[in-house]
């Protein structure tokens, strides 16, 4: 039955989570963004950072405030006040990285994606239950209120029956962006297409078959991924991600009874729209721009998790982030990508 209202978002009560005391591992871009949505939007405290570069470390302290600066890993994972770890660094130390904050027996949040292939997540996510800590993948927006929503609607059977999701992922890049350097598991699949591929899953479950073309970007990497997946419940998800040109970026779940259609950036902040296949009903969700700003839902969700004793997130399961490593293993597979560091 089509809704009279959109759902409130479920998210844990500010009462509920525990100022933790995080450190970073990689102060680059995404960091800068993640320091300042816990800066500004949450209680979480930042009392560390590593970074290769004394220089690059310091200056990122000296921004937000944080005290210690280490440029040997392994010194900062030996305090005794550090919580939990954030790893900002590039695709392919994910997995090194994640390795090491865990067997320092740390709270560890890996920005997307959770590591290069589903071996190494299914490695990551062994020591995290032997050593009886939390790893998270920080897939950010499964944690705002607009997924929050879209989670509820489809729980509650609004759509009906599943049977096409549409997406798209492109931007521009120039040719000297790290996402077309080989060295550094360049290509749109990591970035982008865990967006896409993350969607699908979430929406379809586990796909039973997955066809894939690509095309190769200079550097050695691929440019850009067109796919198609067939879910168990008779849903179809058409995938684009490109590093060649800008796309809308919107997303469709198509179902009998309902239709959402989501703006793009589908996985931003922004807007989107449910229309019943009858009767012409229409709900809107709208809400700010704030992007980044989100960011602070992922580390809050984090220390709920943390406060709450779980080592594993019931919004974004390791599970759930292995499922989305495996779909794109076979994608990677079908139009030849390999990483370096699986040669």
């Amino acid at each position: 039955m089509f809704p009279s209202s959109l759902p409130t978002p479920r998210l844990p009560a500010s009462g509920s989570i525990p100022a933790l005391r995080w450190g970073i591992i990689g102060p680059g871009w995404i960091a800068d963004h993640f320091a300042r949505a816990l800066r500004q939007q949450t209680s979480q405290q930042l009392v560390a950072v590593s970074s290769r570069s004394q220089q690059k470390g310091q200056a990122f302290a000296e921004k937000w405030d944080i005290l210690r600066v280490f440029t040997d890993v392994d010194q900062m994972l030996a305090l005794p006040d550090l919580d939990a770890v954030y790893i900002a660094t590039p695709h392919n130390h994910h997995y090194p990285d994640g390795l090491k904050v865990l067997k320092a027996g740390k709270h560890t949040l890996i920005e997307k994606p959770l590591a290069l292939n589903a071996r190494e997540a299914t490695e990551l996510q062994q020591l995290a239950q032997q050593q009886g800590v939390l790893c998270m993948e920080a897939m950010w927006c499964d944690f705002t209120p607009k997924y929050a929503v879209l989670r509820q609607l489809l729980a509650d059977g609004v759509l009906g029956d599943l049977h096409t999701l549409i997406a798209d992922h492109g931007e521009f890049f120039t040719p000297d962006h790290r996402i077309f350097n080989q060295a550094l598991a360049g290509g749109p699949m990591l970035d982008l297409g865990s967006y896409l591929i993350g969607l699908s899953v979430n929406v379809g479950g586990a796909p039973e078959n997955i066809v894939a073309h690509g095309q190769p970007a200079p550097g050695g990497v691929n440019g850009q991924a067109s796919m198609l997946l067939t879910h168990g419940n008779g849903m179809h998800s058409v995938l684009n991600t490109t590093l060649f040109s800008n796309t809308p970026g919107g997303a469709v779940i198509a179902g009998r009874d309902a239709t959402i259609v989501m703006d793009g950036q589908f996985y931003a902040p922004g807007a989107f729209t449910l229309t019943s296949s009858q009767g012409g009903k229409v709900l809107r969700w709208e809400e700010p721009l704030n992007r980044y700003a989100q960011l602070s839902y992922e580390a809050e969700h984090f220390a709920w998790c943390v406060g709450q004793g779980l080592t594993d997130s019931p919004v974004r399961p390791l599970a759930t982030s292995l499922l989305t490593l495996s779909v794109m293993d076979e994608v990677r597979r079908q139009i030849g990508v390999v990483f370096n560091e699986e040669r």
